[in-house]
């Protein structure tokens, strides 16, 4: 039973994220590479500004997963909210559909 749990920590541990937060002089520099901007806010919010380029999927609609899913795996995905919080836990969701290469604007459209 010991030998079990230590392959299945190891197993978990071994096991690296796509995911990675940067900051906003980053980010702007992956936009300048070939990319896919994404906004996970509202249409509503949206309406007031976005970053030049985005794509919005309403991390609060009905089809957000069906959304997320239709998307190409291999693409890089630049991803942002107003604050970090929605598509910190929509690039879990992408993370775990194996997405390849995420990257999260750190605080959001608020810190743009």
């Amino acid at each position: 039973m010991k030998n079990f749990i230590f392959l299945l920590f190891i197993g978990f541990t071994s096991q690296t994220s796509s995911v990675r937060v940067l900051e906003k002089e980053n980010f702007q520099v992956l936009m300048k590479q070939e990319s896919q901007v994404i906004d996970f806010r509202t249409p509503e919010e949206y309406a007031l500004g976005y970053i030049e380029g985005a794509i919005l999927i309403d991390y609060k609609a009905s089809d957000f997963q069906a959304s997320i899913s239709a998307l190409n795996r291999n693409v890089t995905y630049l991803i942002y909210c107003r604050s970090g919080n929605r598509s910190g836990k929509a690039s879990k969701i992408m993370d775990s559909l194996g997405f390849k290469k995420i990257y999260d604007l750190k605080g959001g459209f608020m810190n743009w």
